[in-house]
């Protein structure tokens, strides 16, 4: 794997510490900063620090599932130009209607192959 060719601002978002810090290094091997956060508040605090270009964002959380953190990440001017990408175990028709009325950008299924996440990465908003 090279060095992408922009680099991008990514934030990782899982409850399973494990699951978020390999799609971490994942992306930080392909050359972009990353941040990790482990909860919807975190999340949503990180993001307004960090300003990410792209999120993976899990929906399944405890607290404040991914679907809130999403809506409220699209109320946030800061985070208009972030794409936010679904990465989730749950792959049905309900969970992928409800992804993109809440405004996620694109829906992955757990586990995702490594060129479906650098894609999305690479991806800007439409």
């Amino acid at each position: 794997m090279g060095q992408s060719l922009c680099v991008r601002r990514v934030l990782v978002v899982d409850d399973n510490a494990d699951a978020a810090e390999l799609v971490g290094e994942v992306m930080s091997m392909q050359g972009h900063l990353v941040a990790v956060a482990n909860c919807g508040k975190e999340a949503l605090a990180t993001a307004t620090e960090f300003l990410p270009d792209v999120v993976f964002l899990d929906i399944g959380m405890p607290g404040m599932d991914g679907y809130e953190v999403a809506t409220q990440m699209r109320r946030n001017p800061l985070l208009n130009a972030a794409r936010i990408v679904a990465l989730t175990a749950w792959g049905d028709l309900a969970s992928r209607a409800r992804v993109a009325a809440c405004g996620f950008d694109a829906h992955l299924v757990k586990p995702a192959n490594l060129d479906s996440l650098l894609n999305e990465a690479a991806s800007s908003r439409a």
